[in-house]
């Protein structure tokens, strides 16, 4: 379940986008402790307990809860709820008005409340967002309800954008599939060769930030159904230098083992990546074209190329006719013989 919150300034706002919803057929009242009337009636009969805290902004608060697909209540169980949640917020003295609209494929309530208390007190907004969440996980389980969002054991809980994508398509969220995955991965890999097969057996792509340098994996992220997380955002247990701790791991023994994994992420295999002495020389071939190499120092600095859509290297001039240096003598051969010409010609004369 999810909830959203606004604090603002004004009661008929809210208390008119609710009565549209009713006069649209879309939306009808299931609890309130004032009584039912227009927007403006109601409007004044908020503002009347508001008044016992004139320098009080921002007095109302607008909540709209909302269900998963998977998940259904009644209006009996829906308006329980709802009173729960405003008792455990500190609104268990205070006006409110709780709508049920129908209008989305997930079921979900809105309740308008009144900040000023009946004895004139404020009920605090600090902190309301994480103390809402909170409230949440009590009555998901309270109700029996699916709980989309927990933090247990350095698992980082899903944010408001993956929770509301999960109530609008009812799928679980990768990001607690590839927790509850890689939590077992790490439990049972006795070494880094097993951890990385347990998570392609399971179709996770590790992938792991490797100092070119030095060789040393400074993090890990992991792909699964085209979606890449880090693992410091899954939770701290799955950040690198929490894994190391749980598996048996060794930097040079372990590097081909790691690059080959790279490979496969990125669909090629790379598990040759540090290996310098094998380089790929040219070879030139009858048409003057050559093959690509690795290292390019090792290739003739007067060889010029265009690389085509095949990867193949082909020569935009002939070696061996001429090249740059050659045609500069060439030029310069030619503009003394035409000088000497001239000078001959005047001689004769």
């Amino acid at each position: 379940m999810i909830g959203k919150i606004t604090i603002g300034k004004d009661f008929y706002g809210v208390l008119a986008y609710n009565e549209k919803k009713v006069s649209e057929g879309v939306g009808y009242v299931i609890d309130s402790n004032i009584e039912y009337s227009t927007a403006v009636n109601m409007t004044q009969e908020f503002n009347l307990i508001r008044q016992l805290r004139p320098g009080l902004g921002n007095a109302v608060l607008h909540v709209s809860l909302n269900l998963p697909y998977s998940d259904q209540l009644d209006d009996n169980e829906f308006a329980s709820l709802g009173c729960d949640y405003l008792m455990k917020m500190g609104f268990d003295n205070n006006q409110f008005i709780m709508y049920r609209h129908t209008d989305t494929e997930h079921e979900h309530i809105h309740i308008v409340g009144n900040r000023v208390r009946y004895s004139g007190r404020i009920t605090s907004d600090s902190n309301i967002k994480r103390r809402s969440r909170e409230v949440l996980n009590d009555l998901e389980r309270k109700f029996g309800l699916t709980q989309i969002s927990t933090k247990i054991g350095g698992k980082k809980s899903l944010d408001q954008k993956e929770i509301e994508k999960t109530l609008r398509t009812g799928d679980v969220p990768i990001k607690l599939v590839l927790q509850e995955r890689i939590g077992s991965a790490i439990s049972k890999a006795m070494d880094t060769t097993e951890f990385i097969k347990l998570l392609q057996e399971q179709n996770i792509l590790p992938r792991f930030n490797v100092s070119e340098t030095t060789g040393r994996v400074s993090g890990i992220s992991f792909k699964y159904q085209n979606v890449v997380y880090k693992g410091s955002t899954l939770g701290k247990i799955f950040s690198w230098n929490s894994i190391v701790k749980q598996i048996d791991y060794e930097q040079t023994r372990d590097r081909s083992i790691i690059l080959s994994a790279n490979g496969k992420e990125r669909g090629t295999d790379q598990a040759d990546e540090g290996n310098t002495e094998g380089t790929v020389k040219v070879e030139p071939r009858n048409n003057g074209t050559a093959k690509g190499t690795r290292n390019s120092a090792q290739q003739s600095k007067s060889h010029v190329g265009e690389i085509k859509e095949n990867g193949i290297v082909e020569s935009l001039m002939d070696e061996s006719e001429w090249n740059p240096f050659k045609l500069e003598l060439t030029d310069h051969g030619a503009r003394k013989k035409s000088k000497r010409k001239k000078k001959r010609k005047g001689l004769n004369k």
